[in-house]
């Protein structure tokens, strides 16, 4: 890689990494299946290693489901590429499943973000009885934009990035809300739970 341009080696250097030796890592399925080291099919990280944890103290139940099938479930949705570099797209938790696919909410954040007039975004998924889920945004505008930017318009700024093929068509989230505040949790990360129970009685 050392002959590659700067954007090519940044774009591969912020990735997580590669695996340290002894490392045996994969991505699987909700069944468990492996999943193609391709750099774009998206799974669960599953890791063994001769020095993981074997058990939860005291809690057999946790330690059953922590090792299924033989793996530490690190609970973190992630792409191997053919050289075995590693990114991590999200947590299993906040990925929004629609229509049996994945879809990052880290990644919808990021992009919507990338608007010059916003503050924040956050990005969460909304029960659906057609696709189970679908995506939602709650973003918030700087100052110098408020009355001036739509939901609209940032539904186009996102389809810019769908067309660059960094978000998924099934991607696009079928609503962005625009809000003064986005709520937090007391260590100030999105509450999302609380984001949730918001739109979804939007």
């Amino acid at each position: 890689m050392m002959d590659w341009d700067n954007d090519r080696k940044a774009e591969v250097a912020s990735r997580t990494g590669l695996p340290m030796p002894l490392c045996n890592i994969r991505i699987v399925d909700a069944d468990g299946n492996f999943l193609p080291h391709d750099g774009v099919t998206r799974g669960e990280l599953v890791a063994r290693t001769p020095w993981t944890t074997t058990s939860y103290w005291d809690e057999p139940g946790m330690t059953e489901e922590l090792w299924r099938d033989g793996w530490l479930h690190t609970k973190d949705v992630a792409v191997i590429d053919k050289d075995g570099y590693i990114r991590v797209v999200d947590r299993l938790k906040d990925v929004i499943k629609t229509g049996g696919e994945w879809v990052s909410s880290l990644d919808l954040e990021n992009c919507t973000t990338q608007h010059e007039a916003v503050s924040e975004a956050a990005a969460v998924g909304i029960p659906d009885e057609k696709w189970g889920e679908r995506p939602v945004i709650m973003a918030t505008l700087k100052r110098e934009y408020l009355g001036k930017i739509t939901a609209d318009d940032l539904k186009i700024f996102l389809k810019s990035f769908i067309e660059k093929g960094v978000i998924p068509k099934y991607g696009m989230p079928d609503r962005v809300e625009l809000v003064d505040t986005i709520p937090k949790t007391s260590v100030g990360k999105y509450n999302k739970i609380e984001i949730r129970r918001i739109l979804g009685a939007a």
